[in-house]
């Protein structure tokens, strides 16, 4: 089973380009039903459709979220889809399965005033100027485009040269889009190059090869990682005053997006700039815009306000 899921996955990254965290996610999620499998003396090649469903049965029982189990289920799919297209089954037995959808939770998102002490903050932490200068890019850079957290710290040091307008970013399966910087993000980002530069000159004279990144780090990335500027966050979270349970990169992209839409933005182009293949992902957003509106009304409206008797 380990050779068919190696398989798998090499032809996902082949054909597809299926992003490292998306590999490492189906390699989880087909090792558990890989488990599974052998605890019954079963593998990928013998199990049925009945097998699998009791798989995605014993997922439920264990209390796993429906969007884990959507997940889950659309792994294997792809996993058997491939093994009829390789020859390696007859017949693909998950076809029929139906999942058990994905329910459309409203995305956490952040004020207008939020982001601004938070960049407050990006502004004012870090050890010395340079990380100081670092974070502030950072935080402008997200807020300013978007940008998934793996896109951001993964930003090769060519795409800022030149004081840029727009930057080109490689996102999910390698798809390439354009995102436009704000004022503040590009005067960030100028700041940013020239205390980076100065470093990585230092750092070549010390022996060590220049970076390609943006955002370069001594580790096996060469970049900083997501844990790191996840963590980053939170500290800024905690000096703004915000709950640092409910700051984190992700929640950033949604306020870029509702903040855009809140503003007059169309929905078109959202879905652009953050790089949704569906529309139907972005027209979440229209709901979190609704709720506002709704609470405004609610809040504000003189008949909205009880009545009383005189």
């Amino acid at each position: 089973m380990e050779r068919w899921i190696s398989s798998f996955l090499q032809a996902q990254a082949a054909e597809l380009g299926a992003a490292h965290n998306t590999q490492l996610a189906y390699g989880r999620d087909l090792m558990d039903f890989s488990g599974f499998l052998a605890g019954r003396n079963l593998d990928f090649a013998t199990a049925t459709r009945d097998d699998i469903e009791t798989y995605l049965v014993g997922c439920a029982a264990q209390g796993l979220s429906q969007a884990t189990r959507a997940r889950r289920l659309s792994a294997i799919r792809q996993l058997y889809r491939f093994a009829y297209d390789e020859g390696m089954r007859p017949e693909n037995p998950a076809v029929q399965i139906r999942g058990p959808g994905r329910s459309k939770r409203l995305p956490k998102t952040l004020s207008e005033g939020d982001v601004a002490a938070l960049l407050a903050q990006a502004e004012l932490c870090g050890r010395d100027l340079t990380e100081r200068l670092r974070n502030t890019c950072l935080m402008e850079v997200l807020y300013a485009t978007g940008m998934r957290v793996s896109e951001l710290v993964g930003l090769p040091v060519t795409a800022a040269r030149g004081n840029p307008q727009m930057l080109l970013v490689r996102g999910k399966g390698g798809k390439e889009r354009m995102v436009p910087l704000s004022g503040p993000a590009r005067t960030a980002l100028q700041n940013w190059l020239t205390a980076r530069d100065a470093s990585e000159e230092t750092a070549r004279k010390n022996g060590h090869a220049p970076s390609a990144f943006l955002f370069p780090a001594r580790g096996v990335q060469g970049h900083i990682s997501r844990q790191k500027f996840h963590g980053l966050i939170k500290d800024w979270a905690l000096g703004a005053g915000l709950d640092p349970s409910l700051v984190t990169p992700h929640t950033l992209r949604h306020a870029f997006a509702t903040h855009l839409l809140a503003n007059g933005a169309d929905l078109r182009v959202i879905q652009t700039l953050l790089g949704h293949a569906d529309i139907a992902t972005t027209e979440i957003y229209t709901h979190v815009l609704d709720e506002r509106l709704k609470a405004l009304v609610l809040h504000h409206h003189p008949l909205a306000a009880p009545h009383t008797n005189n």
